[in-house]
C-alpha cells in the first residue's frame, strides 16, 4: 500500500484517486481525499487535510468526510468538504455550509452561435457590467422592502415568477425548482434582511462573475441533446450566492451557538465547525434561516439572469425568446440538505453538507429535473478566465463514493493576497483579450488580479478525476468570450 505524508498526516491509497486517512485517535470516522497525485500536491498545500481529520470529529458523521479534487483551505470546514450527518444523533454546522449560503451557478443556453457573437464582444461585455451590479458591498438590480425580502426567502423563484422575472421553465431547471420549503423567514434576523434588501439581483465580490461562453467541445452527444448543447454554441454561466443576508445568516447562527451549545464546541478540535445538536431548537432554527437563505440566493441568480436577457435584447435586437434564451440548470455549492443515503446496507437520513461542492445525482432520481431523470443531473463545474468550464452529468458511483456530490470549480492554489503581489490585474486583462480573445470588464483591477488563471488548479484534471471515479461523466466543455467580475 502506497502512503503520502505531509504535516505530520499520513494518507493511504485505497485506489487510483483515492486517498484515505486512518481513523484514529477522536476520529469517528476516516476520512477521503479524491485526487491525482499532482492535486494532492497542492491540496496539502494548505491546511485543508487538518481541516477534513476535524471534520471527522462532528458528532454523527457518517461514513467518512470527503474533499474533492478542487479541495482547499476554507473556514474550519475545507472547500470541496462534504460530510453526511445523521439527522437524529448528530448535528449541523453553519462552518461546514459557509459565509456565502447558495453561492452556487447557473448556465442558460442560447440558439446564438460564436460566429453570431464575434465583433458585439465590447459592447456586450460593457453593457452586461453597466446592468449588472457587482463588487463588494453595493445594490443590486432590484430594491425592495423588508415584506418583500421576508416573501423571496418563503417562496423563492416562485417569487420571481409572480413578480415577472421568471418563466414557469426556470422553475423546473433550477434545483429543488428554486424553493426550499422548510424556510422560515422569521428564522433570519432582521439585520440580515436589512443587508439583502438592496443587493437582489447582484453579483457581489471576489470569484462570483458572469460570463459568456461558447462551448468547443460536446463529448457526448445524445445527453448533450437532452441538456441542448451543441459545439460553437453561446451560453451564460452565472456565479454568486446569498450575499450579506447569507453570511449574516451565518454570523448570527455562529454567535448563538457559541452561547448556547458551548459544550459542544468545546469538544471540537476547531471552534470554527460550531454546530448546533440535531434536534436542538437551535438546529431547527439554522436549517429553516439557511433554506431561506438558499431561496434568497435563488432569486438572485435569478434576476441577474433576467437582466442579462435584457442586456441580450438590446445588443442583439430582438427578444430573449426569440435567442431561446433558456435556463439549463441551477446548482447550489454551499448547503446543507436532509437527505437519504445508504450506509452500510441501511437506509439513514442525513443532513449533507456541501461546502463548495456540487450535487451530483445520477439517472432516475426523482431529485433530478423530469426532463433531464432519463440522463442524469446537469453538473456545472466553472474554471478559470483562462481555461473554460464543464458541464457534468452525475454518475452512478457518486451515490457510494461522496453522497452525491462531486467537485464545484477549479479550487485556489493561490491566496488573493499572494495574486495581487504576483499579477498586475490590467496586464492579466489585456493578455487574455490579445492571446484568448477573452474581453473581462471588473470593478478593480485588483478583482482580476485575485482571479488571474494561475491562481486555479487545473480544471481538466479536476474533471478527469471526477470522471474517473464515476462520480461526475465530461457532457460538454465552455470557454469564455466575456467575463464581468466584483
Amino acid at each position: 500500500m502506497r502512503t503520502y505524508e505531509t504535516n505530520s498526516i499520513t494518507l493511504e491509497e485505497v485506489r487510483d484517486n483515492v486517498w484515505e486517512i486512518p481513523r484514529t485517535g477522536d476520529m469517528n470516522t476516516p476520512a477521503r481525499v479524491l485526487a491525482s497525485e499532482s492535486l494532492l500536491e497542492e491540496i496539502s498545500g494548505d491546511r485543508t487535510l487538518q481541516q477534513l481529520k476535524n471534520t471527522t470529529e462532528l458528532p454523527g458523521i457518517a461514513k467518512y468526510a470527503v474533499c474533492m479534487p478542487d479541495g482547499h483551505q476554507g473556514y474550519g470546514f475545507p472547500v470541496g468538504g462534504v460530510a453526511g450527518i445523521d439527522a437524529e444523533t448528530g448535528c449541523l454546522s453553519p462552518g461546514a455550509v459557509g459565509y456565502d449560503i447558495n453561492c452556487g451557478v447557473r448556465m442558460m443556453r442560447t440558439n446564438l452561435t460564436y460566429e453570431d457573437l464575434k465583433g458585439s464582444e465590447p459592447e456586450l461585455v460593457e453593457t452586461l457590467f453597466e446592468s449588472v451590479p457587482c463588487g463588494l458591498g453595493g445594490g443590486g438590480v432590484l430594491e425592495k422592502d423588508r415584506e418583500t425580502v421576508e416573501e423571496i426567502l418563503a417562496d423563492g423563484v416562485e417569487w420571481a415568477l409572480n413578480a415577472g422575472y421568471a418563466v414557469e421553465e426556470d422553475l423546473r431547471r433550477c434545483e429543488d425548482e428554486g424553493r426550499r420549503t422548510d424556510a422560515d423567514p422569521d428564522a433570519v434576523s432582521q439585520e440580515a434582511k436589512d443587508r439583502g434588501k438592496s443587493q437582489i439581483g447582484s453579483l457581489g465580490s471576489g470569484n462570483h462573475f458572469l460570463e459568456v461562453q461558447r462551448v468547443t467541445d460536446v463529448f457526448d452527444s445524445e445527453i448533450g441533446d437532452t441538456y441542448g448543447l451543441k459545439p460553437e454554441q453561446i451560453v451564460v454561466l452565472i456565479h454568486t450566492g446569498s450575499r450579506g443576508l447569507g453570511h449574516q445568516v451565518c454570523t448570527d447562527y455562529l454567535d448563538a451557538i457559541e452561547q448556547s451549545h458551548s459544550e459542544l464546541l468545546e469538544s471540537l478540535p476547531d471552534t470554527e465547525l460550531a454546530a448546533a445538536p440535531a434536534g436542538s431548537e437551535l438546529a431547527a432554527s439554522y436549517y429553516a434561516a439557511m433554506c431561506a437563505a438558499i431561496n434568497f440566493a435563488w432569486v438572485n441568480r435569478q434576476v441577474v439572469m433576467h437582466r442579462t436577457r435584457e442586456v441580450f435584447e438590446e445588443v442583439f435586437g430582438r427578444s430573449w425568446e426569440n435567442m431561446e434564451m433558456e435556463l439549463l440548470y441551477d446548482v447550489a455549492h454551499n448547503s446543507a440538505k436532509l437527505e437519504s443515503h445508504d450506509i452500510d446496507g441501511e437506509k439513514r437520513e442525513l443532513y449533507v453538507h456541501r461546502k463548495g461542492s456540487t450535487r451530483a445525482f445520477p439517472a432516475g432520481r426523482e431529485e433530478v429535473p423530469e426532463t433531464y431523470r432519463s440522463v442524469g443531473q446537469p453538473v456545472l463545474i466553472p474554471g478559470s478566465m483562462g481555461a473554460g468550464s464543464y458541464v457534468l452529468c452525475g454518475g452512478e458511483a457518486a451515490m457510494t463514493e461522496t453522497f452525491g456530490s462531486t467537485a464545484h470549480g477549479a479550487g485556489r492554489v493561490m491566496s488573493r493576497t499572494q495574486a495581487k503581489q504576483e499579477f498586475w490585474g490590467g496586464d492579466v486583462q489585456q493578455e487574455l483579450q490579445d492571446q484568448q480573445h477573452v474581453y473581462v470588464k471588473a470593478d478593480s483591477g485588483a478583482t482580476v488580479a485575485e482571479e488571474a488563471p494561475d491562481v486555479y488548479k487545473d480544471v481538466d484534471e479536476v474533471v478527469a478525476v471526477s470522471e474517473a471515479l464515476g462520480i461526475g461523466d465530461p457532457i460538454a466543455r465552455t470557454f469564455p468570450v466575456c467575463n464581468i467580475k466584483g
